[in-house]
């Protein structure tokens, strides 16, 4: 069978201007496109092709301002508001450590960036979009009114390319890793969990014992993990804004493989509406597919400072949607609201594993 072109910029144009109101990723979904190639087809419209290496454009991102900074995954969005501030660069992954702003950033899936300033009844609306190689998206900039717009144009200035094609290539997605367990190691499992003092080295210990995340925690039991009903989630964010004025503060995790955004702080206010669970709070929103949600797991770690505990969920396909964690008060990983909260939550009898 003969493989059909791809539509050409012209194509694309033509058929996002006859629908417009269908959402983004809706709309590349229908048009067999990703979404890089959807703001590709508008260079010279709406979109400048940038410079996608995040030590250029971090530190021009911090002279922006109060911007909202966004990261998603299939099932999951973040939007968190406020200034990039102390960025720090690095090969392999980099970091910002604003209050406001907390990422982590893979640089080698930073490949396709883009400034898009599109006109809406409010005005012009500016963002900085960059994609993988997939053409899908790792993190996008959206400017606020209080932006500094001065900056904003150094920024493209500064990193405009030379070459400005209204086509782009794109690579398959990267499947999603089932999970993976090793049983005859789990005795070393057990024994190394014991000794991290670091949440960060659990990676580092399933990688070298040929598992990952989710086929750990599936063999690893207590007390080290325990599974949980898909309830569960609603029942945490529930109990965390029902203590959030008592000062109970959580970190949630979400990300893809280029970008891990983090909020630090109370969730106030949830809006389920249909499938969704939301946080619409001041600078925080949260936008999450609970129908995608397939399992979830209490975890514990050891570390230097006491045990962290974390709530996380997956999809079916076994990939993480999100982390949630109790926030570090003073001396600890842990607080003792957050940990009555998730051992509160309803447990999934073994028996219903999958």
């Amino acid at each position: 069978m003969t493989e059909m072109a791809p539509p050409s910029p012209v194509q694309i144009r033509e058929a996002r201007a006859a629908d417009p109101g269908l959402r983004d990723r809706d709309f590349c979904d229908k048009l067999g496109i990703r979404e890089a190639q959807l703001v590709a087809a508008h260079v010279g419209h709406y979109a400048t092709r940038i410079d996608a290496n995040p030590d250029r454009i971090m530190p021009l991102v911090e002279k922006l301002g109060d911007v909202m900074a966004l990261t998603r995954n299939e099932s999951c969005v973040i939007e968190k508001v406020g200034t990039y501030r102390d960025y720090r660069g690095g090969p392999h992954a980099s970091m910002l450590l604003g209050e406001e702003i907390d990422m982590r950033l893979f640089p080698v899936h930073w490949v396709t960036a883009f400034a898009v300033v599109k006109d809406s009844d409010q005005g012009p609306r500016r963002s900085l979009q960059v994609f993988d190689a997939a053409g899908d998206a790792v993190h996008k900039i959206h400017l606020r009114d209080s932006s500094d717009l001065d900056a904003w144009a150094a920024l493209v200035a500064e990193l405009t390319l030379p070459e400005q094609e209204e086509t782009l290539t794109v690579e398959a997605r990267e499947l999603t890793e089932a999970a993976k367990s090793n049983p005859e190691k789990l005795d070393i499992l057990r024994q190394e969990w014991d000794a991290m003092t670091d949440t960060h080295q659990f990676l580092r210990l399933t990688s070298k014992l040929r598992m990952n995340r989710l086929g750990a925690y599936r063999i690893a039991g207590a007390p080290y993990v325990q599974p949980l009903a898909l309830e569960a989630v609603n029942q945490m964010f529930e109990a965390v804004q029902a203590r959030a004025d008592d000062g109970l503060e959580i970190m949630v995790f979400v990300g893809n493989r280029g970008c891990i955004e983090i909020h630090n702080g109370p969730v106030h206010t949830l809006k389920p509406m249909g499938p969704w669970q939301n946080v619409l709070d001041p600078g925080f929103n949260l936008h999450l597919r609970a129908d995608h949600i397939a399992e979830v797991w209490a975890v514990h770690k050891p570390t230097r400072r006491g045990m962290a505990t974390s709530v996380e969920a997956f999809d079916a396909e076994g990939g993480l949607i999100f982390q949630a964690f109790g926030r570090k008060g003073g001396s600890r990983d842990w607080r003792p609201e957050w940990n009555e909260i998730v051992a509160g939550l309803t447990p999934l009898p073994v028996t219903e594993l999958a």
